[in-house]
Order: structure tokens, then C-alpha cells, then sequence
């Protein structure tokens, strides 16, 4: 897939930005719909299919954390992106782990946004079924883990993944009973080892201890000061 065939939605309340992100993004060989507030912002993504959601975090009428919400209970798997100008660590941490991906702080280079949607779009094709690629499921203890499909499912009670989630996991299965420093996690899942996302990862590694709380083989454990060993007996 080329980017000729992606299509992105930008929900941006600021014309003159708006108009220079979507003409950069077109330059660029991307399809994009625009929306200047959260209520044509969702109207938009129900009506249509996207592959990416640049999303500003102020916006009228509905905010771009609730947009964020209401997209994700129904695409847990299209990434998002937030646009903020806010400043509050609270604001950065909520955007994260409400479902989005990643942000980038105003005001932002276009080469720092062209290079996390290329980055992001290449990640959704990894996981996507259906185009030549190779799904595998691993074993964690007695969870069937399935990473391309977003899915960790026991006994037959299945849970759907954010892109996050599903990285977090696979970073984990992959180097069992080892201590990973928070840097390194942050690094090869985010990409970043910036304060925010430190933030977010406590809230991540919480998550994935309840999703597995129904094996008691299972542990992450928190190394203070250092990171976490994620165990199997």
C-alpha cells in the first residue's frame, strides 16, 4: 500500500493550520478529509473509512479526548495522533491512554508529524488480516496471544488490544523473566523516553495486570527504580 492509498482525517480547529497540515499531507500523497470541530469530526469518521486520525485535543463542541473515546468503541485499531498546545502533564497522560497512539506538542515541525504517520500507518498493515500476512499466536501461560490481530483471548473470553497494548505485550513475551529498564520498554514500544510517556507506561503496565490476572503464573513485576520483569512460571 502506497500512500496514495491512505486515507487521513484531521480534526483541527485553527484554519490557517489546518489548511497548511492538509496541504503538506496532500503533497505527500495522502487522501485527506478535514473537520474544525469534534462534532463533524465524528460525523466524518462514521460516515467514512480512514487509515489515521490526526486529532487537535481543543476543540468546540466536543473535545478531542471525547472524539478520541467514541472512536475507539467502535475501531480500537486505527491510530491517532493528538495535536496539542496544552502544557499540563495530566492532559498528555489522559490523551495516551484513552486510545491514542501518540501526540506531538505545538507548535511541530511537518517532517516530526510526516514521520509518525508514516511510522503508524506502517505498523496498522503489520497487523492487518487479510493481506498476505502471516498471523501467529503465541502461548502466554494459558492466554493466546495474537498480535497481528490485536487479540488476547483464555478460554475462550477474548479481549481486542490497542496497537499499544499489543506492542507492550509482544516486547514482553518476547524477553521473559528478564529485567527491562523503563527506558528500554519506552524506547522499543513508543519510540520515546520522554516524561509523558513514563507517565503513561504505569498506567499501560496496569492495564496488562488485570488483563492477566486470571493466570496466577503470570507476574509484572515493578523493580523500583529500574523497571519491570514480566515472569512466567
Amino acid at each position: 500500500m502506497s500512500e496514495k492509498d491512505f486515507k487521513l482525517l484531521l480534526v483541527e480547529d485553527d484554519e490557517a493550520l489546518r489548511f497548511i497540515v492538509k496541504d503538506n499531507l496532500e503533497q505527500n500523497g495522502y487522501h485527506v478529509e478535514i473537520a474544525e470541530d469534534g462534532e463533524i469530526a465524528l460525523k466524518l469518521f462514521t460516515e467514512n473509512s480512514f487509515d489515521l486520525v490526526i486529532l487537535d485535543v481543543m476543540l468546540p463542541k466536543i473535545d478531542g479526548f471525547r472524539v478520541a473515546e467514541t472512536i475507539r468503541k467502535t475501531d480500537e485499531h486505527i491510530p491517532i495522533i493528538f495535536l496539542t498546545a496544552r502544557s499540563m502533564t495530566e492532559d498528555k497522560i489522559t490523551g495516551l491512554t484513552i486510545g491514542g497512539d501518540d501526540y506531538i506538542p505545538k507548535p511541530f515541525s511537518m517532517e516530526e508529524l510526516l514521520l509518525k504517520i508514516k511510522i503508524f500507518l506502517k505498523r496498522s498493515q503489520t497487523h492487518s488480516v487479510g493481506d498476505g500476512v502471516l498471523v501467529k499466536s503465541i502461548n502466554v501461560g494459558e492466554f493466546v496471544f495474537n498480535p497481528d490481530e490485536l487479540i488476547l483471548s483464555i478460554k475462550g473470553d477474548i479481549r481486542t488490544l490497542t496497537f499499544k497494548e499489543a506492542e507492550l505485550i509482544r516486547f514482553f513475551t518476547e524477553n521473559p523473566n528478564k529485567v527491562l529498564s523503563r527506558n528500554d520498554i519506552l524506547l522499543k514500544v513508543w519510540g520515546s523516553d520522554d516524561y509523558f510517556l513514563g507517565r503513561s507506561l504505569d498506567v499501560f503496565i496496569s492495564r496488562l495486570r488485570k488483563y492477566f490476572k486470571a493466570d496466577d503464573n503470570i507476574k509484572i513485576t515493578n523493580l523500583h527504580g529500574i523497571g519491570f520483569r514480566f515472569s512466567i512460571k
